[in-house]
């Protein structure tokens, strides 16, 4: 059914193309989903990606930029040489396939395991935390005044806000209290500038080949703010998959990555950045709460939410590593 709907929207917008093929769901969650499939043409087959949530299903979530943002803000990043999926389509009720985009697809791979351990992924591992740094530099630089309308976060709303989604779990952490209670006696404060922020940026949400990133994906929570909020957040232990003395998503150090940065013409603000780790760590394991609340009390009771929401206790130990004294 939607290798028809897709067959037929491509045929208008897709100068040449015949129609689609191997149309296949890649995930669903409760209003969006991504699709792989092939456009059919002439001069070759075109690998495509569908990310739409479909017709009669509800706004995004309050956080999520919202998919036609998300389109707006790839398209950008590609035109300014930030590693991105070329936006393609963005679609319209002609479409029939509810809303979203349809962007050209990058080959690599997102599985963080994979990379961080596969010997196809070897020579680019050294190169990936300062590489990384460079893409959030250029990230960083996109102009405010060609942004779509998104909304604005500061440390002191943030910590506000994770501290109500804490507490509406029900679920007393004494290590969340400590964090907390951290997190507001270093709030950094509004920041100098303000920039684009991706929101999550982090391994897993690379696609990667053996030449290094050739992707940024899941713009969803971008939002403008502090810089330095992506910086922290690639550097949170729970995106390192075991590789924990490799700060920068298992890859490499936080030296590597502020020189990446820094080489590209932006400043760190190391103290700012280990604010936002800090963040970072407190808001997985928030989230990861909320599955854990959803598991309980909802219809669902999958085992997937269940083994994310006992990773709760792994964000508190990751905790403690980080409030820690130096030297003890």
């Amino acid at each position: 059914m939607i290798e028809a709907a897709l067959s037929r929207s491509v045929a208008r917008w897709y100068p040449g193309a015949t129609g689609v093929t191997g149309a296949a769901k890649l995930s669903g969650g409760a209003s969006q989903e991504t699709w792989r499939f092939d456009i059919v043409h002439p001069d070759g087959v075109i690998g495509a990606i569908l990310r739409r949530s479909p017709k009669g299903y509800g706004a995004a979530p309050t956080r999520a930029a919202g998919l036609g943002a998300e389109a707006q803000l790839m398209q950008l990043a590609f035109e300014a040489g930030v590693p991105s999926p070329r936006v393609m389509h963005v679609l319209t009720a002609e479409d029939e396939l509810g809303t979203g985009f349809i962007m050209q697809r990058v080959e690599g791979e997102t599985i963080a395991r994979k990379i961080l351990r596969d010997k196809e992924y070897a020579a680019a591992r050294p190169l990936l935390a300062r590489q990384i740094g460079g893409i959030l530099a250029g990230l960083h630089r996109l102009p405010l005044d060609r942004l779509p309308e998104l909304r604005s976060r500061g440390a002191t709303q943030e910590i506000s806000e994770f501290e109500r989604d804490y507490r509406s779990l029900n679920w007393p952490k004494p290590v969340f209290e400590l964090a907390l209670r951290w997190l507001r006696d270093h709030d950094p404060g509004p920041s100098v500038e303000t920039t684009l922020v991706h929101g999550d940026f982090r391994n897993g949400n690379l696609i990667i080949g053996p030449d290094g990133v050739r992707a940024v994906l899941d713009w969803e929570l971008a939002h403008l703010g502090d810089p330095m909020e992506d910086l922290g957040w690639v550097c949170v232990n729970s995106w390192r998959f075991g590789e924990i003395d490799k700060p920068v998503g298992g890859f490499g150090s936080r030296e590597e990555l502020f020189a990446g940065y820094e080489a590209a013409g932006r400043k760190v603000d190391a103290a700012r950045v280990k604010f936002w780790e800090v963040m970072g760590t407190l808001r997985w394991g928030i989230m990861c709460g909320g599955m854990m609340q959803r598991f309980r009390e909802g219809p669902d009771h999958s085992m997937e939410r269940a083994m994310i929401g006992r990773r709760a206790s792994e964000t508190e130990i990751d905790l403690l590593r980080l409030l820690a004294p130096r030297g003890s």
